[in-house]
């Protein structure tokens, strides 16, 4: 039976040739890194493709990790970088675009118990969320993303995108100001 490795003990077996180690470690993050992109992105197809392109930087930039931090953060900083070239090539997508996201996904998924009217109204909600996230500066949705989307730590925000732990709580205390008075907003036409 195996054990369980350690990420810095599968990249290691991937630099010494375990051609399976790498996608091992793929597995291991594939989810995490695209609810990542997701969350910074807003779109399902972007967000496959930014994930995809984190693990193909990865891969092509192994030697150049040296383990001063943790191979999630690496991984969750290349993400990022991902997602900042990507929205740096389309610009600011519209809002239109998540709402086609959120009608053609149906938002969160339901259970089936729930009468039409709250399903309606759930998705109201998860829509508003989006809009009202994804009209946050990029440096406080990143945060917030990170924070309370992927529940990673201070100090792994602060790691993944190379920022002062003060820097990280500061724009998370400023996101989430900002996006509840953007919900507020909102919530007076759901």
């Amino acid at each position: 039976m195996e054990t369980l490795s350690t990420d810095e003990v599968i990249v290691q077996r991937a630099l010494g040739g375990d051609a399976e180690a790498f996608g091992e470690l793929v597995r291991r993050w594939e989810r995490r890194i695209f609810a990542l992109t997701y969350g910074l992105l807003g779109r399902e197809e972007d967000a496959r493709d930014a994930t995809q392109e984190t693990f193909l930087a990865a891969f092509r930039n192994l030697r150049g990790f040296r383990g001063e931090a943790k191979v999630s953060s690496w991984l969750h900083r290349i993400a990022v970088n991902q997602c900042l070239t990507r929205q740096r090539r389309a610009k600011v997508r519209n809002e239109a675009a998540l709402e086609d996201d959120v009608d053609a996904t149906g938002g969160f998924a339901a259970p089936l118990e729930y009468s039409p009217a709250n399903v309606a109204e759930g998705r109201q909600r998860t829509a508003a969320v989006r809009r009202a996230l994804n009209g946050l500066p990029l440096e406080l949705r990143q945060v917030v993303v990170m924070k309370e989307f992927e529940e990673l730590t201070f100090r792994e925000i602060a790691e993944a995108l190379d920022l002062p732990l003060s820097t990280v709580k500061s724009r998370l205390y400023t996101g989430l100001k900002q996006l509840q008075m953007r919900l507020a907003k909102f919530g007076e036409g759901i």
